[in-house]
């Protein structure tokens, strides 16, 4: 006998009419195929079982009167559980299909990983064999593995025919990287294959440049996913500009584009890159799609010579996708990135960011990979968005939002900007546009074409042992520790109705409340879009009752400590309370980097230009858990942080808006400081009573002996004043105008203490300073002048020395008009603590 719930469906003798029937107290039912139509009918119209509806429904249906409720009731809960089965029964088919293709996938990296294994044996073999001739070393030094070194030719191409044989050679090299052995792949730490996940990830160990690859299924067509990864504009956050000079066909049925591509720099700190390359599309005889690249030889200036000299010729080795159709749907993909993007020309800090392949897997083979699935899914209806959007235009209003920020970040010539200041000092630049060509506007008839212009305040600094997603956390959701909500109204009203009155003449109180809603997300959550509405009210009485409510449209990414992303970044932009579509954006916010530290970086070393280091700012003190072996650790948590903001502005208050922006930037800059200083697992300490390291005095202490020798010394007073007592000696010797440095009287003499100026000079922090020799700061005149006195301050007890010029740790020479070495005697035993500097009236040159 059948268990109780198990149902079918018969012909009925008598008409022909389908029948339901089921077991029912031991019992069948049978229904007529009338009845089971009422009864899907009322199903489909209320699936919920306890719907009042759903019994008004049955009332109403004649056919189903002669049927009783508690049959009707089981009907249903049958029915249930025939859709619940049919539901499981699709999603595990969606699962097994990617299981069987995930499989494919990791049976085709085993081959190949075994390829490579017997590679490396053969290989293994022929060194043993090379070593036991020791006349054939010599000769074979000079070969390199075609495996691990793959030659790279760069040459000119001006025939159709030329351009094919570089096509296909190209072609060649692409697929034995994306499918062979011809660069040695391991996997990208942190990113497990499985059928969750985005795809199988790897990066280049021992080769030419840096490269990347990535292998996934996605439910969409090869011709579609081609089509997205071509137009990299919609994609690649860093892309400025794709523009293709020349297509030729292939004779194949492919195609041969020239391709000029220009890219944003992530910060102020490096030029931005761009690329001349042959792009080849073509199918291969098994039904593949393939799209492979590389770069032609020639300067290939692109549209604009002018425009071209902002950036620096980067190279693509061969590259691509591979798309194959998959069985049941969708596509199997292979990424293939390979770049060498000239880390000589960019700061010695930064250039792991261009050395570092995991960094290019980030960027764009895994983004590319997360964009196609993120299309996938919104096709197939399983992303839902808030306030009614559509997708696509909420993903526009994210790409729109980083767009306008790079812009602001890289300020380029061709696009209206031009530097007017560049604060020296704090090295903050301010930089203005006054052509409106923003990339944050879409449409030409929004308020901004009415604007005198937008000015932008941006700085990059270091940032070390910051954890950047804590600190991107921290800076969204508490905005009123670092934001003045004045200037975001003057931003905002300026944007509205061309309003440019100066903060302050229409006093805005902010209540203190911001509520974040969110609009998406990615598929991993790695990105948010939010819009955030900032309570305020007017200080007026006039206008007490007038909502000054402000709402910012924002994107926040890597505030997950175990984020893959390559950046952490907060960018936001005012935006009016109607949220349409086409709302101008002028976009301000954070970006923090995080850098690979190289093993065994010892030095802070570092010649680039504009960069300042946060944790120079920091209050003195550092924990005394920390040992003094330990100061390398500072190096192995370095991030750099940008900051870029953005105002608008009429003609005539184009200095004043200057002025508020370079105060506005400053403000900013210092409150970052303190949250920094504050969330660092590093142990840097505000009190003021902290130790400097285990052995040191005190820091309080430390300054009383440098004050008194100064004074016993000298003869006069360092501060100016011998009322000062206990804490006040360490806050005014702090704040001293003037770079005060301590350095050890070891063989070696190495710098323990600064004050704030003296940290300010040497731009770097108190952990990093002590890493620093005396001789590395001063130049061959300043070394030679040192030595000849320093006789005469170990007799004498202190020595004037003439003005000249020292470097800082950034490569920064600075100069001085005179400086003072003297003695630190410890109060204790009275014998000679350390030397101290005072570097007076410096500045940088």
């Amino acid at each position: 006998m059948a268990m109780s719930g198990t149902q079918h469906r018969e012909s009925n003798s008598s008409g022909g009419s389908s029948i339901d029937k089921h077991l029912d107290s031991g019992k069948y039912v049978r229904y007529t195929a009338e009845q089971v139509e009422a009864l899907e009918r009322v199903y489909m119209e209320c699936p919920k079982p306890s719907s009042l509806r759903r019994q008004q429904l049955i009332r109403d249906c004649p056919i189903l009167s002669n049927i009783e409720p508690k049959q009707i009731k089981v009907w249903f809960q049958n029915r249930r559980c025939r859709e619940k089965q049919r539901k499981e029964a699709s999603r595990l088919h969606t699962v097994n299909r990617k299981l069987s293709a995930m499989n494919k996938l990791l049976m085709e990296e085993n081959n190949r990983l075994q390829k490579q294994v017997s590679l490396l044996v053969c290989e293994n073999g022929y060194m043993r064999q090379q070593l036991r001739i020791p006349s054939a070393r010599a000769a074979d030094a000079s070969c390199d593995s075609a495996v691990t070194t793959p030659q790279h030719y760069m040459r000119d191409a001006n025939t159709p025919a030329g351009f094919l044989s570089i096509a296909e050679e190209t072609l060649t090299e692409f697929l034995s990287k994306a499918t062979g052995t011809a660069v040695d792949w391991v996997q990208m730490p942190g990113m497990k294959p499985g059928p969750e996940s985005v795809g199988i990830f790897a990066i280049s160990q021992g080769c030419i440049g840096v490269a990347a690859r990535a292998c996934g299924l996605v439910s969409l067509e090869p011709t579609k996913v081609a089509e997205i990864l071509k137009d990299r504009l919609s994609w690649f956050r860093e892309c400025r500009s794709l523009e293709v000079f020349t297509t030729v066909p292939a004779g194949n049925g492919g195609t041969i584009e020239l391709v000029y591509t220009q890219t944003y720099a992530p910060t102020t700190l490096a030029p931005a890159r761009d690329f001349w390359t042959l792009r080849y599309t073509t199918t291969l005889e098994n039904g593949s799609l393939v799209v492979c690249e590389r770069s032609l030889s020639g300067s290939g200036a692109g549209p604009d010579a002018a425009a071209a000299a902002q950036f620096v010729r980067a190279e693509v080795l061969s590259s691509g996708y591979l798309i194959r159709p998959c069985e049941g749907g969708g596509s199997i993909i292979h990424i293939v990135d390979h770049l060498n993007l000239q880390p000589w020309s960019v700061p010695e800090v930064l250039q792991p960011l261009y050395e570092s392949s995991k960094v290019v897997a980030q960027k764009m083979t895994i983004a590319a990979l997360r964009y196609i699935r993120q299309i996938a899914q919104e096709t197939s209806g399983e992303v839902v968005y808030g306030l009614g959007r559509q997708p696509a235009v909420l993903r526009t209003f994210s790409q729109r939002l980083s767009r306008g920020f790079n812009h602001a970040v890289n300020g380029f010539n061709d696009d209206g900007w031009s530097v007017v200041n560049c604060d020296g000092a704090e090295d903050i630049i301010i930089s203005v546009n006054s052509t409106k060509n923003l990339s944050g506007t879409s449409n030409l008839a929004t308020p901004l074409t009415s604007l005198g212009g937008i000015l932008c305040a941006k700085a990059s600094m270091l940032l070390q042992n910051v954890p950047p997603a804590a600190l991107i956390r921290f800076l969204r959701e508490h905005r009123s520790e670092w934001a003045d909500f004045n200037i975001d109204a003057y931003s905002a009203a300026s944007l509205k109705s061309g309003s440019y009155t100066y903060p302050g003449t229409r006093p805005t109180s902010f209540t203190g409340n911001q509520i974040i809603m969110p609009l998406g997300h990615t598929i991993e959550h790695e990105e948010m879009l939010e819009v955030v509405r900032l309570e305020g009210h007017s200080l007026a009485q006039e206008d007490a009752f007038v909502s000054r409510d402000i709402h910012l449209l924002q994107i926040c990414s890597g505030i997950d400590e175990n984020s893959v992303g390559p950046c952490s970044e907060l960018i936001f932009a005012p935006i009016d309370e109607m949220f349409p579509d086409d709302a101008p954006l002028v976009p301000s916010g954070f970006r923090i980097i995080p850098l690979d530290s190289k093993p065994g970086d010892k030095k802070d070393a570092t010649t680039g230009n504009r960069t300042l280091d946060l944790t120079s700012g920091l209050e003195v003190g550092l924990a005394t858990s920390h040992a003094a072996g330990d100061a390398s650790s500072c190096y192995t948590n370095r991030s750099v942080l940008t900051i870029a903001f953005q105002f608008p502005f009429d003609s005539s208050l184009q200095d004043n808006v200057a002025g508020m922006a370079l105060q506005y930037v400053r403000s900013v800059i210092s409150s970052v400081q303190r949250v920094a200083m504050a969330i660092s697992p590093s142990g840097i300490d505000p009190a003021v009573s902290a130790k400097l390291s285990p052995g040191s005095p005190e820091a309080l202490t430390l300054a009383q002996w440098i004050c008194q020798s100064y004074s016993y010394h000298l003869g006069t007073e360092l501060l100016r004043s011998d009322t000062l007592v206990g804490d006040l000696v360490l806050k005014h010797f702090w704040h001293h105008q003037d770079a005060i440095l301590c350095c050890s009287l070891k063989s070696q003499p190495m710098f323990i203490f600064a004050n704030q100026a003296g940290l300010d000079m040497m731009e770097t922090t108190l952990v990093a300073l002590q890493d620093i020799t005396l001789d590395k700061i001063f130049d061959e005149s300043g070394r030679k002048a040192l030595f000849s006195d320093f006789a005469k301050i170990m007799q004498q007890g202190f020595a004037y020395l003439p003005g000249g010029i020292c470097m800082s740790t950034m490569g920064r020479h600075v100069s001085y008009e005179q400086a003072i070495a003297w003695k630190v005697l410890a109060e204790q035993d009275n014998n000679v603590h350390c030397l101290a500097f005072s570097f007076i009236n410096w500045t940088f040159v």
